[in-house]
């Protein structure tokens, strides 16, 4: 494989939503994006929906992680089976816990069986060398941030704000000689973002989320609760900071005297009071927010988004970025930077004390 020069870099995404398996193609040299390639999506079913959520939480060898493994690798494998043309690919895995200040990290899903059914070599494991090094292990997208903010030919400190079962934010100096000097980038989570949501609606109605925000457009938030919820210290803590899935569920026990669709629009509002409480976080203002992430299809989210930060909010579309697919494009982008030995978090990403490389490459039998 070429040891420099743009590669095709085919990267998967399984996020915390647990919706599905996101994968697309970058032609990138680990810097730069000089082209972005086909893509494709294949949700999980609801069958294998269950066998996830039964391992939420869990570490391997835990009772329900080998059927996770299982149903995460087949699923991978069906839809990375359809592209053509790729040299590399990175492989994230399905986050099952993350506890950074004590057990550590753990993505399921093992991209040694995916470097032989696919006949590709595999990068994968991205977290835990970061967490072993004393970085919170996400978020790990905002180096392709870096390069996606300087692809669209940004001028400005800007933010990318992806909305998926967690929120996370990038704040980004395009002027900055690299993603890795000092005063890049800061990133870190914003809070609850669409998991409260998602097992709200799956609880009380069966649904998998609350499609178009039709649900909460027509309840009423619970502003006291809203204002109570962003009186927990994660919120004013300085980044570097991390949540895992369902570090806030317990706001759904919180919210059972409330309607339906009052439930879905508070759980909507503490999303964005999320992302408004974290500006203060900036090293400098930002005038525009680019939205990715299945929450940027949810109008009454974005809505929200809007009535409570000052920015100009647009989902990264506006910006000719693809947003279902950015996290996985993210992951080719970091495979090539793992095969080349650079680094794939930094002190303002995820606080590690130095520049971080993570991930192990798993290469197909001769």
């Amino acid at each position: 494989m070429r040891k420099d020069g743009a590669l095709w870099a085919l990267g998967a995404m399984s996020g915390t939503s647990l919706d599905g398996v996101d994968a697309a193609m970058v032609l990138t040299d680990g810097v730069t994006i000089e082209g972005f390639g086909p893509s494709a999506y294949r949700p999980y079913t609801p069958d294998e929906q269950d066998l996830l959520r039964a391992a939420l939480g869990q570490w391997p060898g835990d009772p329900n992680v080998a059927a996770a493994a299982e149903t995460v690798e087949n699923a991978h494998a069906e839809v990375l089976s359809r592209f053509t043309g790729a040299e590399l690919l990175g492989f994230h895995g399905q986050t099952l816990a993350h506890d950074p200040a004590g057990r550590g990290t753990h993505q399921c899903g093992n991209g040694a069986v995916l470097a032989q059914v696919l006949n590709l070599p595999t990068v994968w494991d991205f977290r835990s060398c970061d967490v072993t090094m004393g970085g919170q292990g996400a978020p790990l997208a905002p180096f392709f941030h870096f390069a996606c903010a300087r692809h669209i030919g940004a001028t400005e400190p800007l933010a990318v704000l992806n909305l998926g079962g967690v929120g996370n934010l990038t704040w980004i100096d395009p002027t900055a000689d690299k993603a890795e000097a000092p005063g890049a980038l800061l990133a870190f989570d914003t809070g609850p973002a669409n998991a409260p949501l998602n097992d709200l609606m799956r609880d009380r109605l069966g649904l998998p989320f609350d499609a178009d925000g039709a649900l909460a457009a027509q309840g009423e938030v619970d502003e006291a609760f809203v204002a109570m919820v962003m009186t927990d210290p994660w919120f004013d803590h300085p980044p570097p900071k991390s949540l895992d899935r369902n570090d806030f569920h317990g706001l759904l026990d919180h919210l059972e005297m409330l309607s339906d669709a009052d439930a879905a629009a508070t759980l909507t509002a503490v999303a964005a009071a999320g992302v408004a409480a974290a500006q203060i976080h900036f090293p400098a203002p930002v005038s525009r927010i680019l939205v990715t992430g299945g929450g940027r299809h949810n109008p009454r989210l974005m809505a929200e988004l809007r009535r409570r930060i000052p920015s100009t909010i647009d989902p990264v579309e506006a910006a000719g970025l693809d947003g279902d697919m950015l996290e996985a494009q993210a992951f080719a982008f970091l495979a090539v930077r793992v095969l080349r030995k650079m680094a794939t978090s930094s002190p303002g990403t995820t606080g590690t004390p130095a520049l971080v490389g993570g991930g192990q490459i798993s290469r197909p039998d001769p």
